[in-house]
């Protein structure tokens, strides 16, 4: 069986099938394993599966049986899909949710033909459940909060912490230095107990049985006993010095790392997860990995060379007596086995408690204003409460671990010093050694069980740190669900024609736009109106290419959106959104954040083109000003105002507005309104607006009502045809009469 008409040429290889196969369906794959738009076909027949993606000479196949599963996972516009075994994933293949549908019948019809099982015959697209644990998923979300639960529960591996190596390799020369000198320094300090050997033995024995003591003799081995501990405090100092440094820059790196990818992902990754805790992973873990790096890895480093060098000390100078001296060795090396699988789970547990406390804080603090206009104080307060004692039962439970265990393994240590002496003073009751060697052997035995029992203190700062870094790598792991083009189309300039050509968007189980077909001109108009709930808002989301959609396409002067760079496309649009957002810092800064290079005449002109000016120049320092976190100093049509400017300011060739009047008073709204008469000449306006009025003006009005556009055509013409907007226009007359009387 042939899989290609042979007069249609295609991009990939004709499959040619064996004569008793026979295929069940195809789907196209169109994304790479590095999330970049490229093609691929996945066959599925009744013995086998067949992949081609681009870049490959030939068809891969993979043999099939019952013991197989494949698993469809969806995450906003994200599809993957996954080959498994009983022991692991084989191969795992990536696609927008454009085809969704055809990967879930897919799946399907291998359930059927391998898995033999008639309850997963079901439509995996008419069940709100999750594709890989089958729990029920959120209302309206695709992101599965089991599996999240799931994989923040399970144990954290200390593993995790090598992850951290690719962040040390641009380091690597000053860590092979701080290498050594760590040698340097542990060797060093292992100089005086052995020079405790010839001042027992040669000069205070002998003196006790009425030799004279040689004063050369002693000044040598104190000056010697001088020099090593100068030289262990100069190296321990450079071997300090230097991993400190490595471990900040590693650290700052992680910090950076993980905010510059946090910034690159789309925005339904933020909208499954809470403001305090991404806080928490970014400042907390990231400063918990930082210390665990520059303190209590290189103490845990210079443990071990150090246990190993006395060690092999302790052997060449007795091998019986180093023996009785490793007899707590076994028992340690359990009870650290032990204690380590319950803190694994306790410090990954109080690590997301925290961020629970942090949550209550970053949505407190920002929100006082509400929280202080309705009263709300004693709630908060009681929130705060409710997490910090959380937090502080989840910290005793670990903690109660961990006192037990530290004190356990002192006294095994100690054990250890007693066995010692006493096998020590029998072997020099015999002769076999002595007392100077026994004296030195202490000394050794006392620093050995010291570094030891230091090693066993790092499985509190390793889990924690574990726990931490398996945080920041849950981050980093997460592919954004609007991916990069791999040959992306440059658009130097843009006309500012957007089509939409049978547009759909499905957000978890819920279709939210359907057979959506629109042409924006160059220059036109659009205003988009409808209930709340119509799809307004999303189509807006979906032309920002927020996300991607899942049938159909958006062109922009032709090119499909998903080809074009997702920074170039989106510096051509200027957005104003419902709900106005400033930053901390003034209003010049604030109207030049989509242009830092802006002059202050350019951010002047903005200023005045939406009427924002006048009032700018009322305020204490004029632009220079400070607007307070998040703009709580101005009033809200102010803050608009200046959102609009800041729109304004980089001159997009397309002007997208989310109800950008409606959080101003009519007189506000009045010189908006006059302002956005001039802008949106030459330009491309797509503005969503309750108050149908303000959009009189518009080219066309698009009328949407769930999920579909109902009509398209101007005010005088809607309002001819009595349709949809119609009554949305006679609905908002009724309200504004009533609210007159």
């Amino acid at each position: 069986m042939t899989l290609a008409h042979p007069q249609t040429p295609t991009p990939w290889p004709v499959l040619h099938l064996p004569p008793a196969e026979n295929a069940l369906t195809v789907l196209a794959v169109d994304l790479s394993p590095d999330l970049r738009f490229a093609l691929g076909r996945l066959v599925l027949s009744d013995q086998a599966l067949y992949v081609w993606q681009q870049g490959q000479p030939d068809w891969q196949r993979f043999a099939l049986d019952a013991g197989h599963t494949l698993r469809l996972a969806e995450h906003a516009g994200l599809v993957t899909l996954g080959l498994h075994d009983a022991h692991q994933r084989l191969a795992v293949w990536h696609l927008s949710q454009t085809g969704s549908v055809q990967a879930q019948r897919l799946v399907e019809h291998f359930k059927a033909q391998f898995r033999h099982d008639a309850a997963s015959a079901r439509r995996v697209q008419d069940m709100d459940v999750c594709a890989v644990c089958a729990a029920a998923l959120p209302i309206d979300s695709s992101h599965c909060t089991a599996c999240d639960e799931q994989d923040e529960a399970a144990p954290v591996s200390s593993w995790v912490l090598l992850r951290l190596g690719r962040f040390a390799r641009p380091y690597r020369k000053l860590i092979a230095l701080g290498f050594v000198l760590t040698l340097a320094s542990t060797a060093a300090t292992l100089v005086p107990p052995y020079l405790t050997i010839p001042l027992m033995d040669d000069i205070l024995i002998p003196y006790q049985s009425g030799q004279a003591i040689d004063p050369s003799l002693v000044a040598f081995y104190l000056g010697a006993l001088l020099l090593s501990a100068i030289v262990a405090w100069a190296l321990g100092w450079s071997r300090t010095y230097v991993l400190s440094l490595v471990s900040e820059r590693v650290g700052a790196d992680l910090r950076t790392t993980t905010f510059n990818h946090l910034m690159r992902l789309s925005l339904d990754y933020f909208s499954n997860r809470r403001t305090g805790d991404l806080i928490a992973r970014i400042g907390s873990e990231t400063d918990r990995i930082n210390t665990f790096l520059s303190l209590h890895a290189l103490d845990f480093a210079t443990d071990v060379i150090m246990i190993g060098m006395t060690a092999a000390i302790l052997i060449s100078i007795d091998p019986m007596l180093a023996l009785a001296a490793l007899v707590p060795l076994p028992f340690i090396f359990v009870l650290i086995q032990r204690v380590r699988a319950r803190l694994k789970v306790g410090f990954e547990r109080a690590s997301r408690i925290w961020s629970q406390v942090t949550n209550v804080l970053a949505d407190a603090i920002p929100g006082v204003r509400v929280v202080k206009a309705f009263a709300q104080e004693r709630r908060e307060e009681q929130r705060f409460h409710d997490a910090n004692v959380q937090n502080l039962q989840a910290n005793d439970k670990v903690n109660r671990t961990w006192s037990l265990f530290s004190p356990s393994v002192s006294l095994l240590t100690e054990i250890g010093t007693l066995v010692v002496w006493g096998f020590g003073i029998w072997m020099v009751a015999e002769g076999r050694i002595t007392v100077g060697v026994l004296t030195a052997f202490i000394a050794y035995i006392g620093r050995f069980y010291t570094r030891l029992d230091s090693m066993s203190r790092i499985v509190n700062v390793t889990q924690r740190a574990a726990a931490g870094a398996k945080r920041i790598f849950d981050i980093l792991d997460h592919v954004s669900t609007v991916p990069e083009a791999a040959s992306p189309v440059p658009m130097p300039q843009v006309q500012g024609h957007i089509a939409l050509r049978n547009l759909g968007f499905r957000y978890g189980s819920r279709t939210v736009l359907r057979n959506v077909n629109l042409d924006i001109q160059p220059g036109e108009m659009i205003g988009l109106v409808g209930h709340s709930g119509s799809g307004k808002s999303t189509l807006i989301n979906l032309i920002c290419r927020f996300y991607d959609v899942s049938e159909g396409a958006i062109l922009c002067d032709g090119v499909d959106v998903r080809q074009i760079g997702v920074s170039d496309y989106r510096r051509h649009i200027g957005l104003v959104l419902q709900e106005p957002f400033l930053f901390f810092g003034t209003v010049a800064e604030n109207i030049a954040y989509g242009k830092p290079e802006a002059t202050r005449e350019e951010i002047i002109a903005a200023a005045r083109a939406a009427h924002a000016h006048d009032f700018i120049l009322r305020l204490p320092h004029g632009y220079d000003s400070l607007v307070g976190e998040r703009g709580q100093t101005l009033s809200g049509g102010e803050r608009q105002r200046i959102s609009i400017a800041r729109a304004l300011l980089i001159d997009p060739e397309i002007l997208i507005m989310d109800e950008a009047t409606s959080a101003v008073d009519t007189e506000t709204e009045k010189e908006i309104q006059r302002a956005l008469d001039n802008l949106v000449q030459g330009r491309t306006t797509i503005a969503v607006a309750h108050r149908l009025s303000t959009l009189r003006k518009a080219n066309r009005l698009v009328v949407m009502d769930k999920g579909e556009i109902v009509e398209v055509g101007s005010h005088e013409v809607l309002m001819q045809q009595q349709g949809a907007y119609w009554r949305l226009y006679q609905a908002q007359l009724r309200h504004q009469a009533d609210m007159q009387e």
